[in-house]
């Protein structure tokens, strides 16, 4: 029988400043605060609880941006309508949601997990031909935000390195709701995953595998996918990894994506906009680099080209682990490219990040 875990209170406070421009050329500051509350842990025997809940105040000029004002009224893409703004004051802006809320009740090796979660599937660092509930943002400014989908998980393990999973996802209004079978299992020293369904009213059968060639871990996603109008299309990822001894570590992807265009002329640029697309090329390759210059303090480094139209994208950090509980991040992102280009139209930004946890 699992040992039951005590319910814990954690969370953290974060604030990050950005400076930047909007699309239009809009320049602006932007102070983004937020305060996390997580509670996590057995309820009863059985029954797990993992609560975060976000409370955020936003301060400075991006308020006053007709980028924001559209934002803010955006609909969240969720079923469970568990946020709210509570503060608009023009130059102060507050709101709070469910980050995450979701039960788990285990009967044997059978996992029920219901509500707001993270459902992870695909091996991908920059893109998932798989991860099609919780896509993976190749540039996101918090990669490590990923937002959750409103869902029943039931996961059942069927030996020590395999398990089967079954989703249903009720979708917002009146889309039709989200399904998927996944199995995952390992033979010789290889982890694959077999995936069935139809999830954001896109069919999808594909399947992931990583593996150890040597030092260097290797993994690759393969789907085929078709919307309810339209033709169906593949979408590809290859990745490697290597960890030297001199504490650098080296990531690089490449990524074919059936569903977009090799001509700008084509780029959908509203679609991206109402984020119904991530990326609007057929073909991209990114590099992750991360140095340890000292063990307190990393150089991480994100880098990304779209090689239908050239156009390239950077964002380089340093993370200062100050304490065990405070860290501190400064970075810039930056953008070339040609007018017309998915990154070239993109704005420069840099930034600061302070988060303490507790």
């Amino acid at each position: 029988m699992a040992q039951t875990q005590r319910l814990a209170l954690s969370g953290s406070l974060k604030s990050v400043l950005l400076r930047s421009r909007t699309l239009t050329g809009e320049n602006y500051a932007l102070s983004l605060n937020r305060l996390r509350i997580e509670a996590k842990g057995d309820l009863a025997p059985g029954l797990a609880l993992d609560l975060q809940y976000d409370n955020e105040v936003l301060l400075g000029s991006y308020l006053d941006t007709a980028e924001f004002r559209a934002a803010k009224d955006r609909v969240a893409a969720q079923y469970w309508h568990a946020d709210a703004n509570y503060l608009d004051r023009g130059n102060v802006y507050g709101r709070h949601r469910l980050y995450r809320a979701a039960v788990t009740l285990t009967r044997g090796n059978v996992d029920l997990k219901l509500g707001r979660q993270r459902i992870a599937w695909g091996t991908g660092r920059f893109w998932s031909p798989l991860d099609i509930l919780n896509p993976v943002s190749p540039l996101a400014l918090e990669r490590e935000e990923r937002v959750g989908v409103d869902a029943a998980l039931v996961e059942a393990k069927l030996g020590p390195l395999s398990r089967a999973s079954v989703v249903y996802a009720p979708a917002p209004e009146r889309g039709s709701p989200s399904r998927a079978l996944q199995w995952h299992g390992n033979a010789a020293g290889v982890d694959g995953s077999l995936l069935a369904g139809r999830l954001l009213g896109v069919d999808i059968v594909g399947i992931d595998i990583a593996s150890q060639i040597g030092d260097a871990g290797v993994r690759g996603e393969v789907a085929r996918l078709r919307r309810s109008a339209g033709p169906g299309f593949n979408r590809l990822l290859v990745g490697a990894d290597y960890a030297f001894a001199n504490r650098l570590t080296l990531s690089a992807e490449l990524y074919y994506n059936g569903a977009g265009t090799r001509d700008p002329v084509g780029y959908d640029f509203a679609a991206w906009s109402a984020g119904r697309v991530s990326n609007l090329a057929t073909r991209y390759a990114g590099l992750y680099a991360s140095y340890e210059i000292t063990p307190l303090l990393k150089w991480v480094n994100y880098a990304v080209v779209n090689a239908d139209d050239r156009s390239r994208a950077i964002d380089s950090r340093l993370v200062w682990s100050w304490r065990s509980d405070l860290e501190l991040t400064i970075g810039l992102q930056r953008f070339t490219g040609s007018a017309g280009s998915e990154y070239g139209r993109m704005p420069n930004a840099s930034f600061a990040q302070l988060q303490w946890f507790y």
